[in-house]
């Protein structure tokens, strides 16, 4: 029962409890860069009680960009985050941030160009038509998170999480569905694993001895035609053979079954209301639900597949999924799982931990509405449980 409190070591890094800010996108990026509101809620998260906070997505170039108000991981924008770490550290807790590039989703307004993507098919949930990645665009993407890395060590982070689920380019390469290349970046899942290890390659020789190395895989796409538990399983087995520190075990695609990770229903009149675009409203209003697909919610969605993973690996697995009470945190931790990662709970009620501290058997007065995912589309995150800040509409 007092597992969560224990200090636990993910790589060369020491948590002082099994609880981890799970990666979910602030919206506090405006011009890409970290805001004192991206700061703020960090500290406030630490001053809470977790083990580490992770900033979430963070673009490793600017192709990887699709919203106005994400954070793009350059130079310039090393001092804040310098000072958000520094903030967080001086709480007590760890700090890391989440790379990755999003491939066919990428907006060319932001991006700086075309989205590319393993193959050049439509992305209707975009709408985008991407190019395929070359051979020269393999490279280069590979060899800006192996920099990524680097920055983020010069910002004071103590780990990295690679972002190799939910649809982005990584988890585009592994899925069946988004992948048809006929190179030897497509077709059997060896290949398709091959993109990522060239990743994970440049990660690890930038991370040395000093940084953790965290990969959010997919366990399911939540979709038929995507990658389903069995490969699921061969990602996890090689991702540990390349020297991953710890898995984050999810599911979903954000392009194609977002409610998967998240669960519940999303309030698409919430979206709608906060987008700007007359065009991207009627849409919503009019295919919304058929869309955006409902998952019911329930404690540990996750944690059924995530034991069938760790049953085949032996590097410390972290779960998330529906932990948002101290009984489903004990139980997740009670199968052997190095900590517990959550977003939702947290992003409701900064202190849940301290909380669960002080009042055992407490679950997380989150409702599980989602009214948070929604706005992130457009604006900054918040619950509206909550006195949220002023909405800032993108255009």
């Amino acid at each position: 029962m007092n597992q969560l409190f224990e200090t636990c070591t993910i790589g060369p890094v020491r948590l002082r409890n099994r609880s981890i800010r799970a990666a979910a996108f602030e919206g506090m990026c405006p011009g890409h860069a970290p805001s004192p509101e991206l700061l703020a809620y960090h500290r406030e998260v630490a001053l809470g009680g977790v083990g580490m906070t992770t900033v979430a997505y963070a673009a490793v170039e600017q192709s990887g960009l699709s919203f106005p108000h994400q954070l793009w991981l350059r130079p310039e924008i090393v001092p804040g985050l310098r000072a958000l770490t520094d903030a967080v550290h001086a709480a007590g807790a760890r700090a890391s941030i989440q790379i990755g590039h999003c491939g066919n989703m990428a907006k060319a307004a932001v991006a700086g160009g075309r989205a590319i993507a393993p193959s050049a098919r439509f992305n209707l949930y975009g709408p985008v038509w991407p190019r395929a990645m070359d051979q020269s665009d393999i490279h280069r993407v590979a060899a800006s998170f192996g920099r990524a890395v680097e920055l983020a060590r010069d910002a004071g982070f103590d780990a990295v999480e690679v972002h190799a689920g939910h649809g982005y380019l990584i988890s585009q390469f592994l899925s069946p569905a988004t992948n048809h290349r006929r190179d030897d970046y497509g077709g059997p899942l060896v290949n398709r694993m091959r993109f990522m290890r060239e990743v994970m390659e440049e990660v690890k020789e930038a991370a040395g001895s000093d940084i953790a190395v965290l990969v959010k895989v997919n366990m399911r796409d939540g979709f038929r035609g995507g990658v389903e538990l069995d490969e699921a399983i061969e990602v996890a087995r090689t991702l540990e053979q390349d020297g991953a520190d710890a898995l984050v075990l999810s599911g979903g695609f954000v392009s194609r079954a977002p409610m998967y990770i998240m669960r519940g229903a999303m309030p698409t009149r919430v979206m709608g209301r906060l987008m700007t675009d007359w065009t991207l409203r009627a849409g919503l209003a009019l295919f919304g639900q058929t869309l955006i697909a409902p998952f019911p919610y329930t404690d540990n969605y996750f944690l059924k597949d995530a034991l069938a993973v760790k049953q085949e690996v032996k590097l410390p697995l972290v779960y998330i999924g529906g932990a948002a009470s101290r009984a489903a945190i004990d139980e997740a931790l009670s199968h052997g799982f190095v900590a517990v990662a959550m977003a939702r709970a947290l992003i409701r009620d900064p202190a849940f931990i301290n909380n669960l501290a002080a009042a055992d058997g407490r679950a997380a007065v989150c409702d599980h509405c989602n009214y948070c995912a929604a706005r992130i589309y457009t604006t900054n995150m918040a619950c509206h449980h909550r006195e949220p800040p002023p909405a800032r509409l993108l255009p």
